[in-house]
């Protein structure tokens, strides 16, 4: 998600509601009031983002008058995807750091380290080449790749569409290094990238011979 698209949907009538939930719970009423809005237009968007998984209740709140309680609402941990992150600028410098001060041998070794011990957080591959290269392309996917299984004659491959790295690689091609460990530790099998670095970059990872 775009920084540019993140900040044209807070200034939406949704965005603002969800911007009002990330300092604190609100009532209807609350939310009503802060957005000029009817409580029953603010209950058909809290309704939709329920759905969605990005709103929830989280208790009752008593004004002190004998009506009926008001329920209170707030985000789920889901609704931080709405709201823009530094990750690409700040990694961007990082590397550019790290470039500046270690041999290139060293940069590998750390970047490749980085993708490994990311790679536990996912479950491993098992069974043949196959099942164990899928398991590596779920992993990339939640990672916010869009990767899925090659298969050229006898010839098993990874092929990614949308690159979890792209904001970095064209500046530092080594952090694919960092995605080859990762794919290769998920996977259980050793493999070897063949990336495109160009304009749009997209990830293939081959079975190493």
């Amino acid at each position: 998600m775009s920084s540019a698209w993140s900040l044209r949907f807070l200034t939406s009538t949704r965005g603002r509601l969800i911007a009002l939930l990330r300092r604190d719970s609100h009532t209807v009423d609350d939310l009503a009031s802060a957005l000029n809005l009817t409580d029953n237009a603010v209950r058909a968007h809290l309704a939709s983002l329920e759905r969605d998984g990005i709103v929830r209740q989280c208790g009752v709140r008593r004004d002190g008058s004998v009506g009926k309680p008001a329920y209170a609402y707030e985000l789920t941990a889901d609704a931080e995807q709405f709201f823009p992150k530094p990750y690409a600028a700040v990694l961007n410098e990082l590397l550019d750091v790290l470039d500046g001060e270690l041999p290139s041998d060293e940069m590998e070794r750390i970047l490749r380290r980085i993708g490994a011990r990311m790679a536990s957080e996912y479950p491993p591959g098992h069974g043949d080449a196959r099942r164990r290269l899928e398991a590596a392309a779920s992993a990339l996917n939640q990672l916010g790749g869009l990767a899925e299984l090659g298969v050229e004659g006898e010839n098993l491959s990874l092929r990614g569409y949308s690159c979890p790295l792209a904001a970095v690689v064209q500046g530092h091609p080594d952090a694919c290094c960092m995605a080859e460990a990762f794919v290769s530790e998920v996977a259980g099998v050793p493999v070897r990238e063949c990336c495109d670095r160009g304009a749009v970059p997209h990830c293939r990872f081959e079975l190493a011979e």
